[in-house]
């Protein structure tokens, strides 16, 4: 059994993150692209207090990265698709053959909550959404559904017909989202954008295929994994799935078993390619830049997991009730070296160009200093080129201790 300390643990981690390098270099078209394969996706959010979820992810390893490089090898360069992950993600356009799969557990998923008289009125409406888009082009749910009624027969989540249509269609793969104008999707027919060659019917892998693929490719981003950490990395595997293959492959030699050292001495055990080992006591060590992180980067998105190898313990608070929160309403991580070393509660002034802090909480085991504030600041400077803000500013009382 091989065996990694926390130290090499946390380094394998963030190198499959591509955060243990320094986030300089090109963040456009192919190099963008080569990025967010492999971080595998990059999950979308619309909450906008400084940028979007995408643009800190990517921003917090390319610092020259800027939105509209997204946006064009997106909507322009047709490099990515838009799907599920364990939320809505932005995925290389050449993974898209492993989504039949998905497309078609969604599509069963969602069918089962209808009751027969539901799903022929669903079945009509999928008619009819299809044909508008053929006959009128690409929409978005306010182009359809005027006069429909949200909840009535054939909606989900309080939507109007129309749109639980869009979504099904979108989900099981007969529509494709082509780009979003204000965070709300555009949704065209798939066969007029996705490649004939990526799509069913030409390129068809069996599940066995699929399921062979999404878990090796979870491993290759994860470093060691357990098979239900294996199975929630893509969210379309089960967790059955993901033992017997996991299973097969320790078996063939393929993987072998390992235990991670945990931050505070436990052992988790799970599973590693052969060498995982050596290859993690190999890496440099982090940047000491400070980087703040967004709440949905891809290291922190298993907040156990995270816990578990940085001691930091992290749940936002978007959904709590303001009396009721303990940080804020959306709190971003700080990264520095190998540590995450507190939060920051900070928000963008639009109207003054400003990019306010309101709070930042040290961890327990961080001795705050004027150094970490320089590099904070630097960082602060950073993300206001991203924000397009003109400056930042600390609110009165900003540093705060540890709770």
């Amino acid at each position: 059994m091989q065996k990694l300390d926390n130290k090499a643990a946390r380094a394998l981690f963030m190198d499959r993150h591509a955060l243990l390098e320094q986030p300089s270099g090109s963040a456009k078209g192919a190099d963008l692209l080569n990025l967010i394969q492999r971080l595998g996706f990059v999950q979308l959010d619309s909450i906008n207090t400084v940028a979007r979820a995408h643009d800190m992810i990517l921003f917090s390893r390319r610092a020259s990265y800027r939105t509209n490089n997204l946006k064009r090898l997106y909507e322009a360069d047709r490099a990515l698709f838009e799907h599920w992950t364990h939320d809505a993600a932005v995925i290389p356009m050449e993974y898209y053959p492993h989504w039949h799969l998905r497309f078609q557990r969604d599509a069963k998923t969602m069918r089962a909550r209808w009751s027969n008289s539901r799903r022929v009125t669903m079945e009509e409406q999928f008619g009819a959404v299809l044909r508008h888009v053929r006959d009128h082009g690409p929409v978005s749910s306010s182009d359809l559904g005027k006069g429909e009624k949200k909840g009535t027969p054939g909606g989900w989540w309080d939507w109007h017909p129309s749109k639980t249509a869009l979504d099904y269609l979108w989900r099981s793969g007969a529509l494709t989202v082509i780009g979003r104008e204000g965070f709300q999707k555009r949704y065209d027919l798939t066969e007029r954008v996705i490649e004939e060659h990526l799509c069913p019917g030409y390129q068809e892998f069996s599940s066995a295929d699929t399921i062979d693929w999404l878990c090796n490719a979870a491993l290759d981003r994860l470093g060691f994994a357990s098979s239900g950490e294996l199975a929630a990395f893509w969210d379309t595997v089960s967790p059955a799935e993901a033992k017997t293959w996991t299973d097969q492959a320790l078996l063939r030699g393929e993987l072998e078993e390992v235990s991670v050292s945990c931050a505070d001495g436990r052992i988790r055990k799970g599973v590693a390619r052969p060498g995982t080992n050596d290859v993690a006591l190999s890496l440099p060590p982090a940047p000491r830049r400070i980087r703040i992180l967004s709440p949905f980067d891809p290291m922190l998105r298993d907040r156990n997991r995270a816990e578990r190898l940085f001691g930091f313990h992290y749940r936002i608070e978007v959904f709590v009730p303001g009396p009721k929160r303990i940080y804020g309403y959306y709190v971003f991580p700080m990264l520095e070296g190998d540590r995450l070393i507190g939060r920051m509660d900070m928000k963008a002034h639009r109207d003054e160009s400003v990019l306010m802090v309101k709070a930042v909480w040290p961890e327990r085991s961080v001795r705050w200093s004027q150094a970490r504030t320089k590099r904070l600041e630097s960082e602060l400077d950073r993300v206001c080129r991203l924000a397009k803000l003109d400056r930042f500013d600390f609110a009165e009382n900003w540093l705060k201790d540890p709770k």
